[in-house]
């Protein structure tokens, strides 16, 4: 997509409704509904699209060309509250632009595809499931960054018929877990666990720009293969191994995730103690807390010395780990590994939940300001 030009969507449906169920359903609820045709259902797919790209058009450098015209499709439009609150979210992804900014990155060009997943029209609402999925090209702006960093996230999105026969975009909600993409506004909220006494916990780590030098060794001579374990991140970070368990409904697949790139990088399984928090392991039909958990992770890695806190996040190479505490509510909430390092010293994070490609640590310093990060040397 040229930056200044309108994406053409790709709005696909692998379950719409039928023209037949849609007049069903709405004669069902209410006979006095507007009937949700096709050519209104396929609106509600451009509409999620316009929503969607115009948030990831806010981080280029001319946001102002976002495509807000489109926002009304023949019939169906965003509500005056819906218009609001999309014009509070550019101006707040155009702030985490600015934040960027200030911490030398920058995109030149983006990509944002909707996928209409499925629709549901029960009388006089519609909800809309879509998947997005967006590619950012990085400025060369030190010159070493790759060239582009990229996401998928689930959206639902709510609509409503009005006595005038329209229908209109009442609220926009993403369904995944884990850190909000960098063109994403709304910050989670979660509830602090209970750290048993005898745990070692990982301090916090700085998060100022340049790090004091911290080199690691990545040669092949060493006990780890962390070119090994950023290659199997990257190659998983959006089609799953099948070969493991997914938890993105329960409770999230970020450290699942981690613990099979460090797996495949060389850790071995632990099962040497009858106290959870003492191993780490993967099974055919069951796992340690260990091995799935963001706080357990940490617990096991700093108290059996697996990890090694760093004091600064920049300090992160191949293979590294980061987690955020983003409400700093002492309970940390995601975990992601480092698959790329630029030569000017920034580390790139991959990770699910929500299925991220190397997106710097600039752009989540940039998007969580006043997150507590946890940096860990494997």
């Amino acid at each position: 997509m040229s930056r200044y030009s309108t994406v053409a969507a790709t709005v696909l449906s692998a379950t719409l409704l039928p023209l037949s169920a849609a007049h069903a359903a709405d004669a069902t609820a209410d006979d006095s509904a507007p009937a949700a045709t096709q050519t209104t259902i396929a609106s509600f797919g451009r509409i999620a699209d316009a929503v969607l790209t115009d948030r990831t058009t806010a981080l280029l450098d001319r946001p102002q060309l976002a495509r807000t015209a489109q926002k009304s499709q023949g019939n169906v439009r965003l509500s005056p509250g819906a218009s609001r609150a999309e014009s509070t979210s550019l101006a707040s992804v155009q702030d985490t632009r600015a934040r960027l900014a200030a911490l030398g990155e920058a995109y030149s060009d983006a990509d944002t595809k909707t996928t209409v997943d499925s629709t549901r029209v029960e009388g006089r609402k519609a909800t809309v499931r879509v998947t997005e999925a967006t590619t950012l090209t990085y400025e060369k702006i030190r010159g070493d960054e790759p060239p582009t960093t990229g996401f998928t996230a689930h959206h639902e999105l709510t609509f409503t018929a009005q006595t005038d026969g329209t229908w209109q975009l009442v609220s926009v909600r993403r369904t995944d877990k884990g850190p909000r993409p960098v063109n994403e506004p709304v910050p989670a909220t979660k509830t602090a666990p209970v750290r048993p006494s005898a745990i070692i916990d990982a301090p916090r780590a700085a998060t100022t720009y340049p790090a004091p030098a911290k080199p690691k060794n990545l040669s092949t001579g060493t006990a780890y293969n962390y070119a090994a374990m950023a290659t199997y991140a990257e190659k998983y970070w959006k089609d799953y191994n099948t070969a493991y368990r997914r938890f993105n409904s329960a409770g999230g697949d970020c450290t699942n995730y981690i613990s099979q790139s460090l797996y495949a990088g060389g850790w071995k399984h632990d099962t040497t103690s009858t106290e959870d928090y003492d191993t780490w392991w993967y099974g055919t039909s069951s796992q340690s807390d260990t091995w799935v958990g963001v706080n357990e992770w940490s617990w096991f890695t700093q108290t059996a010395k697996r990890t090694t806190a760093l004091t600064n996040a920049y300090q992160m190479d191949l293979g590294d780990v980061l987690q955020v505490d983003f409400d700093k509510d002492g309970a940390k909430d995601h975990t992601m590994i480092t698959s790329y390092r630029s030569t000017s010293g920034v580390p790139y994070l991959t990770y699910h939940d929500t299925d991220t490609y190397r997106r710097s640590l600039s752009s989540l310093l940039s998007s969580y300001p006043n997150s507590a990060y946890y940096a860990y040397r494997t």
